[in-house]
């Protein structure tokens, strides 16, 4: 008889264990989303890249983070879930010459594009023999070897160049297309409050150069810049064969820092 009371009170402990148990996992499990919500929204984003105008900088299935507080906020940065909650930036500070940012494209609305910022506000911006002038200034083009651009089993080298801007900043470039459209422009002055952006990819980039694609990009557009790159792989693994997955991965590209 005494046994059955202490066989009760240990059957309800055990019950209360159980459901503290899952009470703390269910608990743990909101709190590890929120805090992901709140660093995605404020601190650091994922993007991927698509397209190969970043080439060689960015490749096609690079996987990066954007640091979202770089720049300051705006309704483009926030998930603001298609109300304008507030027009400009709060917190902002402008990106550097040389940044490779993250903005929206003010003529497509919804879509993401990545770019290096090479003019600032004010700045006079034109393409001659395709060479970057700045404020009438050339900036230096130093020859470093080839491009090793491969597309699973087919390697295309192509011509890969240090660029520096005026303010020192260096970054591999390509120029592949002899007398492209672009390599000779009209003189683009960068109104007040925007910036001009091109792709590292100079013969294969659609960019500010194009006024009716993407022209200047207002500052209130930015959304952050590109920092490290998290994961990278090619497009000829099987995504149904994981014996393919190991060769698709760059490996050496794995947490390597944009500059």
């Amino acid at each position: 008889m005494p046994d059955k009371p202490t066989d009760t009170v240990n059957a309800v402990a055990d019950g209360k264990k159980k459901e503290g148990g899952w009470f703390e996992f269910i608990r743990t499990l909101i709190y590890a989303v929120l805090i992901a919500l709140v660093v995605r929204t404020l601190a650091y984003e994922p993007f991927s890249i698509p397209s190969g105008s970043m080439k060689p900088t960015l490749l096609i299935g690079d996987y990066l983070f954007v640091s979202k507080f770089s720049y300051g906020y705006s309704k483009y940065s926030l998930p603001t879930f298609g109300i304008d909650l507030f027009d400009g930036r709060v917190f902002g500070t402008g990106p550097d010459r040389g940044d490779v940012a993250v903005f929206r494209n003010p003529l497509q609305p919804g879509v993401d594009f990545i770019k290096r910022i090479v003019g600032l506000p004010g700045d006079r911006i034109q393409m001659i023999g395709g060479v970057l002038n700045i404020n009438e200034v050339p900036v230096q083009l130093t020859p470093d070897g080839d491009f090793a651009d491969q597309d699973c089993n087919r390697v295309n080298e192509i011509p890969q160049l240090v660029e520096t801007l005026t303010n020192g900043v260096s970054h591999l470039v390509l120029d592949d297309i002899e007398g492209f459209s672009l390599d000779d422009t009209e003189v683009y002055v960068v109104p007040e409050g925007h910036y001009f952006a091109m792709g590292d990819n100079r013969d294969h980039s659609s960019d500010s150069r194009v006024m009716r694609r993407l022209g200047f990009v207002p500052a209130e557009n930015l959304i952050g810049r590109a920092e490290f790159i998290f994961f990278s792989a090619d497009t000829c693994g099987s995504l149904w064969n994981p014996l393919t997955w190991p060769e698709s991965i760059r490996w050496g590209r794995l947490f390597k820092s944009i500059e």
